[in-house]
């Protein structure tokens, strides 16, 4: 293999451009050219390909974001679209191609492969930490931080004014940050979409730590829960306990910020690692990291299977939040 591409796509997530240094000067390495594809999967449409080099990666392994930029691409999705994608991956010579990003890049990773008999290899790079297949995925780690560090700040509010809070996470069909984030902050209360939220009982435990002497609360929701959002929560256990809770909605801070040195570390192996496996002919998978080592996932099975979340962080939430 002479020459590669690498692109972006989805959500940005600290630690990408990490992987992105890595995947260039690896391959550089071992005598491979590498082509930047910019704006995701738009841009392997547009052709907006740059070459890279070893000092086109200087100085990106603390910067958050993506130097590539990315984009949610709807041509992409149809077979016109890829089929033009293809044609100018073959006309810029590009033998194989990498891509960063979750299960919506995965799945337009494997259409192109399988349509066009392109060799893919997929980095799983997503602040959600959904993907089946790696234990940790690039910019989960900086994003449960830069909550982490978010609720602390409330929490001194909240114990100065004897306050509820109610911190809406991202999370729209995983709990995997509101679970490490109320963890990680000694939370009351957390709601994910895995476990069926009851009020009832959430109202009935705030009520009784207060006849005990609790006079602050912080409750974690991923956004994705199935009782509504922040807002919608915070109207319903009021209405159930007469309390005010204040919101708090972290939003977009979470995808910002420069990677922890878990992201960079994880990112610097991926992508080591995916040009390695890309070279010696492997593709339609995704390159993960499960118990310290490189684990290949085949596309399908990354949104496919279900990622395990830890129920037992719930129980223990109960017994440490008296």
């Amino acid at each position: 293999m002479n020459k590669i591409g690498i692109l972006t796509s989805g959500g940005d997530a600290p630690g990408m451009n990490a992987c992105v240094r890595a995947v260039v000067r690896v391959s550089i390495s071992n005598n491979v050219e590498v082509m930047g594809i910019q704006g995701g999967y738009l841009g392997l449409i547009e052709k907006d390909f740059i070459e890279m080099g070893p000092r086109s990666v200087s100085n990106i392994i603390q910067r958050g974001g993506t130097i590539l930029k990315s984009s949610r691409c709807e041509d992409f999705k149809r077979g016109d679209g890829r089929k033009k994608a293809a044609n100018n991956l073959n006309e810029a010579g590009i033998e194989g191609l990498i891509v960063i990003g979750g299960d919506g890049t995965f799945q337009g990773a494997k259409k192109l492969g399988d349509e066009w008999d392109i060799k893919v290899i997929g980095i799983p790079g997503t602040i959600d930490n959904d993907i089946y297949g790696t234990d940790l995925t690039i910019g989960f780690d900086t994003a449960v931080n830069t909550a982490r560090d978010a609720v602390d700040k409330i929490r001194d509010t909240a114990g100065s004014h004897d306050r509820q809070f109610i911190v809406e996470v991202m999370g729209r069909h995983a709990g995997f940050i509101a679970l490490e984030v109320g963890m990680s902050c000694g939370a009351e209360e957390i709601l994910i979409p895995e476990i069926k939220t009851d009020l009832n009982k959430i109202a009935q435990r705030i009520m009784e730590g207060r006849l005990k002497g609790k006079t602050s609360y912080i409750i974690i929701v991923a956004e994705g829960d199935e009782e509504g959002d922040a807002f919608e929560i915070s109207h319903k256990l009021h209405k159930i306990t007469g309390l005010e809770y204040k919101v708090c909605v972290l939003g977009h801070i979470q995808r910002g910020g420069a990677p922890t040195a878990t992201d960079r570390i994880l990112g610097t192996k991926l992508g080591i690692w995916a040009v390695e496996h890309l070279i010696n002919g492997e593709s339609g998978k995704m390159i993960g990291e499960v118990g310290g080592k490189p684990l290949l996932t085949p596309f399908e099975e990354t949104w496919k299977k279900k990622k395990h979340i830890e129920e037992m962080y719930m129980d223990w939430i109960k017994i440490l939040s008296v």
